[in-house]
């Protein structure tokens, strides 16, 4: 891939999306959702990384017998769409002005909405860069409708929470890996576009 002012980590995060189960991120599960964590002690220095995100996406591999690597491509292209649009959102604490509609289900933008509420409501926004490796763990491009799995290996050690009332920092949990995985799960519709229906953040599981 997050907030409220919590003291304590959600181990994960699961945006739910129609009867299906992203990741939201951004979530974001430690404290407060997208990927905020619990508030500072007054006195901590704010510390903001570069704002310019760096995006890496690495080459997908099929499963066994997939072949269709054009349709590959098009799902890591739409994935990382979304993730810009989902960072932005978690800059400003708000998915207006992003272009989510676009490239999430709106149940799985719902989920997104709610974590973005909380983040605005607890006055705290992301900086910094936000660094992840996606590839395509499962393609269904036969079925209908057809389906994907994107497997991300989520970085956030260069993506901090800022309280906005004070511009300070707000520390990381100390038993939360810097590095974590993410699943979506993506459908294409009837217009041929994909979209991630659901959004995934497991914060115990280092990659």
């Amino acid at each position: 891939m997050e907030t409220g002012r919590q003291k304590c980590s959600q181990a994960g995060v699961t945006l739910l999306c129609g009867t299906a189960t992203i990741v939201l991120a951004v979530t974001g599960c430690g404290a407060g959702g997208g990927e905020s964590d619990a508030k500072p002690s007054p006195g901590t220095p704010a510390v903001v990384a570069p704002s310019t995100p760096v995006y890496s996406t690495a080459s997908a591999p099929l499963p066994a017998g997939a072949t269709d690597t054009t349709t590959t491509a098009e799902v890591l292209r739409v994935y990382d769409l979304m993730w810009a649009e989902r960072e932005k959102a978690y800059r400003v604490a708000s998915a207006d002005g992003t272009d989510l509609k676009r490239y999430m289900s709106p149940d799985a933008l719902s989920a997104l909405e709610t974590d973005l509420l909380r983040m605005s409501q607890e006055q705290t926004v992301m900086r910094g860069a936000l660094r992840h490796e996606p590839v395509v763990s499962t393609l269904a491009a036969d079925r209908w409708p057809p389906t994907a799995t994107v497997k991300d290996c989520v970085d956030r050690a260069r993506w901090q929470t800022l309280d906005t009332t004070t511009g300070w920092r707000i520390p990381s949990p100390a038993d939360q890996p810097s590095r974590y995985v993410a699943t979506a799960r993506m459908e294409q519709g009837d217009a041929k576009r994909w979209t991630v229906t659901e959004y995934t953040m497991d914060r115990t599981r280092s990659c």
